[in-house]
C-alpha cells in the first residue's frame, strides 16, 4: 500500500472479534474505514503505537437505558470510557417514543420507577422534539456525539400510544391495536430503528404499582409486532423474561417458545436476557438447551448475558438500611463526609442502632442476608470470596452484622460502598459467568448503561470482564481473551445487523480500541452529582484505554476527552 492513509495502529497484537486467534498486525485506516489489517507498509497522517498493546474492534453494548441522556450528553459516560463505541437503547420495553406531549410526564415517571433514573434529570435534560419514532432518530441525528448510538421501538411507549390508558392498564389489545402498532413498528424500522423490546416481568412496575405496559401481552399481539418488524426489514425482539422472578418453567419456557414461532414466522432474531437465579442456580443450562433447541429448528435466537454478578451499591452516598430511623433522619440531608462525622458520635451510633429496622425500602433485608454484602476494596473484586462478606466478617470477629455494616459505612470518610449482590451469584463464583459468555449463542449485555443512576455502574463490566475474567481470574476458568472480544464486538454487532462494524478487517468502520492490557481495570465507583439538576448517578473510570477510535477519530487518549465528535444514529440497512 504507497497511498498515505489517515491513522496507522501499528504493530498491536490484534483480536479481531471474530474469535479468532490473536496475531501482530497493523490496523490501516482512510476515510473512516479500515482498509488493511497486517503488515502496513504505508505512510500516516497519525500514527499509534501499538507494540506491547491490545488492539480490538470497538465494543458494542447492546442494552443501555440513554434514552435520556442521549439528548444532552454527546460522550455518553461512563460507556465511553470503558470501550464502547456503539450503544444500543429502547431496551426493556421503556423509552421516550413515540409518545403524544400529555404523556411526556408518564413516560419518564416510567423510566424513573423501573430504570433508577431521576425524574428530576430527565425533565431536565430532554428538549422534546418529537412525538413518532422517526421524528425521534431525526432529533437524535441532529446532535454531535463522540460514539455510535442506535434505538429499538419499546413496547410500553408504544402500547400507551396506540391504546392510551387501555395499554397502561395491561388490557387485551384488539385486532385492531395490533394493527396499529404492528405499522407504527414497521414504520420505525423502516427509518432505521434496530429492533422492538418487550418486559414481561411483573416486578418492573410505573409508580402506581401497574405493570409496565405490554407485560402480559398476548402471543398475538407479539406476533402481529413481528410481522410488523418483517415487512419493515426486519430487526431484534428484545426480551426480558419473567423468568427472571425464578419463574423457570412458566417464564422462561413460555418466552423461548413465542420467541422461536415468531423468529421462525418473521425470520428476526430474538434476544432474551438470561442470567443465573438465586433460588434455581443451574436454570441458564436449561434456557441455553432451549434457545439451541430453537436454533436447531429454525429459529434465531440469542441470549444476551451480564458480565458479573447483578446487584446494587449500597452505602451512605446511596442508599443504605437507616433511612426511616430519627437519629439518621436528622443528618440524612448532610454531605456524606460530614454524615459520616455525626454518625461516628457514640451516642448517635447507638440510637441509630438501637432503633428496630424501619422496614423501608431495602432496608427491609440488607441485614438479614449480609452473606451478599462485599465491601468494595481498590480495585473492587467483582469475584469477591465468601469470607469477604459482611457476614463472614461479623462471625469472625464475634459482633453483630448490624454493628459491622455501620462500621463499613463510615470506612473512607463515609464513601465506603459494599456490593450487593441481588442475582447472578448464587455459587459466589463467576463460573457460570465464563461458561454463558462461551456459548455460541450468547453475547455480553445487561450493562444497563445511564440506568439505575443511584445503584449501580454495570457499564464498566466491559472493563472487569476484560481483566477480571481473562486476565486476572484465580477462582476457577479463566474466559479466553478471544471467545470475550467476540462476546463484546462481532458477536452483539451480527445479532443486530450491524455489518459494517464489530470486526477488524477491511472494509470495516473503524471503530476500535488500543488498550494496556496489563495496566486495564475499573477504578471504584464514585457518588457524583452530574446529571441535569444536579440529580446523583455512579460513575467508575478505568485504566489502560490508550485510545478510543470511532469512524477513523481518536475520541479518547487515555481516559480524556479529545473533543472529536465522530459518532451518529446507527440506523437499520443505512
Amino acid at each position: 500500500m504507497a497511498e498515505l492513509v489517515d491513522l496507522l495502529i501499528r504493530g498491536g497484537t490484534v483480536v479481531d472479534g471474530t474469535g479468532a486467534p490473536r496475531r501482530t498486525a497493523d490496523v490501516a485506516v482512510r476515510g473512516g474505514v479500515i482498509v488493511e489489517v497486517g503488515r502496513v507498509e504505508a505512510e500516516a497522517a497519525e500514527v499509534i503505537d501499538a507494540d506491547g498493546l491490545l488492539v480490538t474492534p470497538g465494543f458494542v453494548d447492546v442494552h443501555t437505558h440513554y434514552d435520556g441522556q442521549v439528548t444532552w450528553d454527546p460522550l455518553l459516560t461512563p460507556s465511553v470510557w470503558h470501550g464502547v463505541t456503539t450503544a444500543i437503547m429502547g431496551n426493556c420495553g421503556i423509552g421516550f417514543a413515540p409518545v403524544r406531549p400529555e404523556r411526556r410526564g408518564w413516560l419518564v415517571s416510567l423510566m424513573e420507577s423501573v430504570e433508577d433514573i431521576p425524574a428530576e434529570a430527565l425533565h431536565a435534560g430532554i428538549h422534546w422534539q418529537w412525538e413518532s419514532f422517526p421524528e425521534y432518530l431525526d432529533a437524535l441525528g441532529a446532535l454531535p456525539r463522540a460514539i455510535d448510538v442506535g434505538a429499538q421501538i419499546p413496547h410500553g411507549p408504544l402500547r400507551t400510544y396506540v391504546m392510551d390508558e387501555r395499554g397502561a392498564d395491561n388490557e387485551p389489545a384488539t385486532d385492531a391495536d395490533i394493527a396499529a402498532m404492528a405499522a407504527l413498528v414497521e414504520e420505525a424500522i423502516r427509518v432505521g430503528a434496530l429492533g422492538f423490546s418487550t418486559n414481561r416481568l411483573p416486578a418492573h412496575t410505573a409508580p402506581d404499582g401497574r405493570p409496565l405496559p405490554g407485560t402480559y401481552a398476548t402471543v398475538d399481539e407479539l406476533l402481529g409486532i413481528g410481522r410488523g418488524m418483517a415487512r419493515g426489514g426486519g430487526g431484534v425482539v428484545e426480551v426480558v423474561s419473567s423468568g427472571a422472578m425464578n419463574q423457570v418453567d412458566d417464564g422462561f419456557r413460555a418466552d423461548v417458545d413465542w420467541a422461536t414461532r415468531l423468529s421462525r414466522e418473521s425470520g428476526v432474531p430474538v434476544t432474551i436476557c438470561l442470567s443465573q437465579i438465586d433460588g434455581n442456580a443451574d436454570h441458564w443450562r436449561a434456557v441455553l438447551a432451549w434457545i439451541a433447541d430453537a436454533n436447531r429448528a429454525g429459529g434465531r435466537l440469542n441470549a444476551q448475558v451480564a458480565g458479573r454478578p447483578l446487584g446494587i451499591l449500597i452505602g451512605l452516598g446511596t442508599k443504605q438500611q437507616y433511612t426511616g430511623r430519627p437519629a439518621y433522619d436528622e443528618i440524612a440531608d448532610l454531605p456524606v463526609r460530614e454524615r459520616a462525622q455525626a454518625m461516628a458520635d457514640p451516642e448517635r451510633r447507638r440510637r441509630i442502632l438501637d432503633t428496630p429496622n424501619a422496614g423501608i425500602g431495602i432496608g427491609r433485608f440488607i441485614e438479614a442476608m449480609a452473606d451478599r454484602a462485599f465491601p468494595l476494596d481498590d480495585p473492587p473484586d467483582y469475584e469477591p470470596p465468601p469470607e469477604a462478606s459482611v457476614a463472614a466478617r461479623a462471625a469472625r470477629e464475634g459482633r453483630p452484622v448490624a454493628e459491622v455494616f455501620y462500621d463499613v459505612y463510615l470506612e473512607n470518610g463515609g464513601e465506603r460502598l459494599v456490593l450487593f449482590t441481588l442475582g447472578g451469584y448464587a455459587n459466589r463464583n463467576s463460573d457460570h459467568i465464563v461458561e454463558m459468555l462461551r456459548d455460541e449463542h450468547a453475547v455480553l449485555g445487561l450493562a444497563d448503561g445511564g440506568a439505575h443512576c443511584a445503584l449501580i455502574c454495570d457499564a464498566s463490566s466491559y472493563t472487569t470482564v476484560l481483566s477480571q475474567l481473562v486476565r486476572d481470574r484465580t477462582r476457577g476458568a479463566r474466559l479466553e481473551l478471544e471467545t470475550a472480544v467476540r462476546a463484546m464486538t462481532g458477536g452483539p454487532a451480527d445479532l443486530y445487523g450491524l455489518a459494517d462494524r464489530g470486526v477488524l478487517a477491511p472494509g470495516r468502520k473503524a471503530d476500535c480500541n488500543v488498550i494496556d492490557f496489563d495496566r486495564l481495570g475499573v477504578r471504584l465507583p464514585e457518588v457524583v452529582h452530574d446529571l441535569p439538576a444536579g440529580a446523583r448517578r455512579i460513575v467508575q473510570r478505568a485504566e489502560g484505554y490508550v485510545a478510543t477510535v470511532v469512524g477513523g477519530e481518536v475520541i479518547q487518549r487515555d481516559g480524556a476527552d479529545t473533543g472529536a465528535r465522530p459518532g451518529r444514529v446507527v440506523r437499520r440497512g443505512a
